[in-house]
């Protein structure tokens, strides 16, 4: 079964397309975004441009590189992620780790592409930057050149008790083989090294229009590990982040988070030092994203509301809030604790525009 189509990023996807095309294309990369919004499936869409063996638009989808490509397959493509440090032990073999991925990606191919983040006891650990660098070291096996893709790049663990390895890591970066492309992706760029974050060059990547979400949770794949939800109810959760809604049986959990965060601005101080109290912990930034995520959806809604009932001081109210909602998902991004984060965004919410 081949991946689930790419929705949306038109206009990116037409700038890649054409750097790929004429040579401008930057060795490495680094795709980030909100959690959700498709950077990874982007990523294997780019590296099957650039090992496309069509003469015009790439990529074609016909010729054999393309074909292996969609099914994740060429031995050119290679795609590493997070996964559990228990999966393969403390120091193993190349081989084991290779074999270990190969068979993950075989799940995620059986599942269209369409897979739940993982948790957070998962990460890309020593052992993948060992392989990264031997398999970044040999001609490509069947295209002219090899693409190597870092989907959640932030949990790259630091690898401060082998700095070769991590030295190795970062040359490859800075300067990978004329025949290699490094394309890494973040929900939470904040959280990469910063000598990792000087050497690539970044790209910010928005969630998909509402047509194009429209499309994907109208896909017969996608449907099959969405929610039991009606599609208007998905699109509102999912706020332009699919990838989102994989995995969850329900999405409602963040918005009634995000109503309680509202409830709690409007509810004075006690309120907002007890809601601030339960935001979680900087083990939870995933859950706590989303909740942001709803925050955002919720105050364009009551923007709304208020226009509609001619109400200018609420809804005016409602849009200066979302800035101030935009830099807590910022702060998100880094390593600030979702307490301290809530408390001082209730604190702007209870008196923005009064």
């Amino acid at each position: 079964m081949p991946l689930i189509p790419l929705y949306g990023h038109d206009a990116l996807r037409t700038r890649l397309a054409a750097q790929a095309a004429d040579g401008t294309l930057p060795a490495s990369l680094l795709l980030h975004g909100a959690a959700g919004i498709g950077k990874q499936r982007l990523a294997l869409w780019l590296g099957q441009v650039l090992l496309c063996e069509a003469v015009g638009e790439r990529p074609c989808g016909l010729c054999q590189d393309c074909r292996y490509s969609l099914l994740l397959q060429h031995p050119d493509l290679r795609w590493f992620f997070p996964r559990p440090r228990a999966a393969l032990g403390a120091d193993p073999a190349l081989e084991a780790v290779q074999a270990d991925y190969e068979e993950e990606i075989k799940k995620r191919v059986g599942a269209n592409g369409l897979y739940p983040r993982p948790d957070g006891s998962a990460g890309i650990f020593i052992h993948v930057t060992r392989l990264l660098v031997q398999l970044a070291s040999r001609t490509p096996a069947l295209a002219r050149r090899k693409v190597f893709v870092f989907g959640d790049a932030e949990r790259l663990v630091p690898q401060a008790a082998n700095p070769e390895a991590a030295n190795a890591l970062l040359k490859l970066l800075e300067e990978p083989p004329n025949d290699t492309t490094l394309i890494l992706t973040s929900s939470e760029p904040g959280l990469l090294l910063p000598t990792i974050r000087s050497r690539v060059v970044a790209l910010r990547m928005p969630p998909l229009s509402e047509g194009a979400m429209r499309k994907f949770v109208t896909d017969p794949f996608a449907q099959a590990a969405l929610p039991n939800q009606l599609p208007a109810d998905l699109l509102r959760v999912a706020n332009g982040a699919p990838g989102t809604l994989i995995g969850a049986s329900d999405r409602t959990a963040p918005v009634t988070r995000a109503r309680q965060l509202l409830a709690a601005a409007d509810g004075g101080r006690e309120q907002i030092l007890r809601a601030a109290f339960t935001a979680g912990t900087s083990k939870s930034r995933g859950a706590f994203s989303d909740v942001l995520d709803a925050l955002t959806v919720l105050l364009h809604e009551r923007a709304r509301d208020a226009t509609a009932r001619d109400d200018e001081r609420a809804a005016r109210r409602a849009v200066k809030a979302v800035p101030a909602v935009e830099e807590a998902k910022r702060s998100a991004e880094g390593n600030v604790n979702p307490q301290l984060i809530t408390a001082q965004l209730l604190d702007r919410l209870s008196g923005g525009g009064r």
